[in-house]
């Protein structure tokens, strides 16, 4: 099938996108599409999102440590007290990436994911409740439906209620890929080793 290639290594066969990068593919194996329900983790991957615009996931990735290093492990009632010194700080850090506007929405959001908070209970809850309705995806994904729907309506009805509560750097294409990363939907391929497990774990 499109969009799948099988490891020489292992004989398992995945989604293409991790082009045969050893900390890519294992992130694709391990982490992405798998449902989340850690609201640090969560907070975590939509604030990373923002910071991919413009770039790709890989280069997040592989400065992911830095960023959380630099944003307090993302614990957002941390970062939520950033002032001025720490933007400072983070405009410094060669390790991450140095933009002051996803700086400072990073800080904005974390404020702003208290307030979910003190509503919801939890991100988890919150987030959780935006999820697909059925019958809004097909039962099988493949790639050119993928590259069809880079949005989702889930996506855009979440996009448009936090950047209601103040979110920034929460487009819809950036919401729908932390909906895939996060498990909220299960984007594997059909035919991909993971799909099957990430259902599993719901």
């Amino acid at each position: 099938m499109e969009g799948l290639i099988t490891s020489d290594s292992d004989g398992l066969t995945r989604c293409h996108w991790h082009g045969g990068l050893e900390d890519y593919m294992r992130y694709h194996d391990t982490e992405w599409g798998y449902p989340v329900h850690d609201d640090i983790r969560l907070f975590e991957k939509i604030c990373l999102e923002g910071f991919q615009s413009g770039l790709s996931w890989l280069t997040i990735l592989r400065k992911r440590d830095a960023f959380r290093a630099g944003f307090a492990g993302f614990d957002f009632n941390k970062v939520a007290v950033f002032d001025e010194s720490d933007i400072e700080r983070l405009l410094g850090d060669k390790a991450i990436v140095r933009h002051r506007g996803k700086i400072v929405s990073t800080i904005n959001n974390a404020r702003r994911a208290i307030e979910l908070t003190h509503e919801f209970g939890t991100l988890d809850a919150y987030f959780w409740s935006h999820a697909p309705q059925p019958g809004e995806r097909p039962d099988r994904i493949d790639l050119a439906w993928l590259r069809a729907n880079p949005t989702s309506p889930a996506s855009i009805r979440l996009s448009k209620d936090l950047k209601k509560r103040g979110w920034s750097f929460v487009g819809p294409t950036t919401v729908y890929a932390f909906m895939q990363a996060m498990g909220l939907v299960n984007d594997h391929l059909e035919g991909c080793f993971c799909r099957a497990k990430a259902f599993a774990m719901k």
